[in-house]
């Protein structure tokens, strides 16, 4: 693993402050050295190093996404996606782990699989070096109950392994579930405490018992295992923060009680809210019959408002928003992830700094890698991006592959800049 030197790029470093000028040594799998240009000052000649001139360039961390499904096959239905035979689906998980490295987002969250151990083998296989993908956490299946969201059981097939998400009634089936996964090796037990209007049960619904929420959060927790939540309804959020479910996924029905709750437990947990689903099912689903009408009539465009006005509230009160937008449905392709910010300034009213900032710093605790990663420190693992544009002047330059000049992961170029670079004994500031 050879030095890298980045020399004349903008910095970004995962703080709150203004882009500099400077450069940036990496020693391995770490950022060895951050010198603003204005020190002036030179350092110890450093042999070997690749220097990467980067001509202006923008210089920010790896992104980090909260809510990803490397088994979502862009799809129109949960059923559409479980139909996928296994040895095609982990094959197309390969295929998407690529994918959101080539994007620029060396770290995800997993949050469900389509089979019990996709998730599972797909991070090994990053780890091993067998596939090339982001850092990953990997998630269970979609926990559910008898006619919940994940149990797409037919009638007359009522085995609980055809159905898309893991099917328990009572606590003791709770507990042997979560135990299941565990010992197949997930960083994260998902529990789906509401519904989902398009499954036919409104997402305003909730099905769990709390002794079934309090087993799975019991039984994780005795081991070293995380819990998520896919959690719209306000009794869903409400319980989340009742039994210490650090992950909550969408958040749409807050209340001002949930919203007093998770402001004063927000260092406990981390909100996704998935807007890239709300919006594009509202507004860009046609093509699969999802036309605004039919989703109008499902609650969506209410539930987009309400999840709307949420999430501003959150924002005011300094709860941490993640991005991660249920990526992976037809209206919602793998790759397109970066629209989530774009979503977060337009809709919520985030600034550019701060959605940066939700891609970035704030990920590294969502990774239980602290401050590891999200920044361009010294001491920092090499997660780093090079980027043709600005993206505190115009967010979207992160959607376009060919303004992400460079993605390097642990040190290690996953692709290279397209700029001249030399080797040299030395390295100046």
């Amino acid at each position: 693993m050879a030095d890298v030197l980045f020399t004349n790029v903008r910095i970004f470093d995962g703080g709150a402050e203004a882009p500099f000028v400077g450069e940036v040594l990496v020693q391995g799998n770490r950022i060895s050295r951050v010198i603003p240009a204005q020190r002036g000052a030179r350092s110890t000649p450093t042999a070997g190093a690749q220097v990467i001139d980067g001509a202006g360039a923008f210089l920010m961390p790896g992104m980090i996404e909260a809510h990803t499904h490397f088994s979502w096959n862009d799809q129109p239905s949960l059923e559409s996606i479980q139909r996928m035979p296994p040895e095609e689906h982990i094959l197309w998980c390969a295929q998407v782990a690529r994918r959101y490295l080539d994007m620029g987002w060396t770290s995800c969250v997993g949050a469900a699989a389509a089979k019990p151990r996709l998730d599972v083998v797909t991070r090994n296989a990053i780890n091993d070096g067998t596939i090339i993908g982001p850092r990953y956490l990997a998630a269970s299946q979609e926990i559910t109950v008898p006619g919940g969201l994940g149990d797409t059981t037919a009638p007359h097939l009522p085995q609980p392994e055809f159905a898309f998400g893991a099917v328990v009634s009572g606590a003791e089936e709770m507990r042997r579930c979560v135990r299941m996964f565990c010992k197949y090796g997930v960083d994260t037990l998902k529990i789906n405490l509401s519904g989902e209007s398009i499954t036919g049960m409104p997402s305003e619904m909730s099905q769990f018992t709390e002794e079934e929420i309090a087993v799975c959060v019991q039984e994780a927790k005795a081991w070293g295992k995380r819990v998520a939540a896919h959690a719209r309804s306000t009794w869903s959020i409400k319980q989340c923060i009742k039994h210490g479910i650090e992950v909550i996924y969408h958040a749409s029905f807050a209340d001002e009680e949930a919203l007093d709750l998770l402001e004063a437990h927000k260092f406990d947990h981390f909100v996704a809210p998935g807007l890239a689903w709300l919006i594009n099912t509202c507004h860009n689903a046609s093509a699969w019959g999802l036309t605004p009408e039919v989703t109008r009539k499902m609650g969506y465009h209410r539930e987009l408002d309400a999840a709307i006005e949420s999430m501003k509230a959150m924002r005011r009160r300094g709860i941490r928003i993640l991005p991660g937008g249920d990526y992976g449905f037809a209206w919602t392709p793998h790759g397109t992830n970066a629209k989530d910010l774009e979503y977060f300034v337009n809709y919520i009213g985030m600034s550019t700094m701060e959605a940066l900032l939700s891609a970035t710093a704030w990920g590294g605790p969502m990774m239980r890698m602290g401050k590891e990663i999200g920044y361009i420190r010294e001491g920092c693992l090499a997660d780093i991006l090079l980027i043709d544009g600005d993206p505190l002047s115009d967010i979207t330059v992160l959607q376009d592959p060919e303004r992400i000049l460079a993605v390097m992961k642990d040190g290690e170029f996953h692709r290279a800049p397209p700029v001249r670079s030399t080797r040299t004994t030395r390295w100046a500031a």
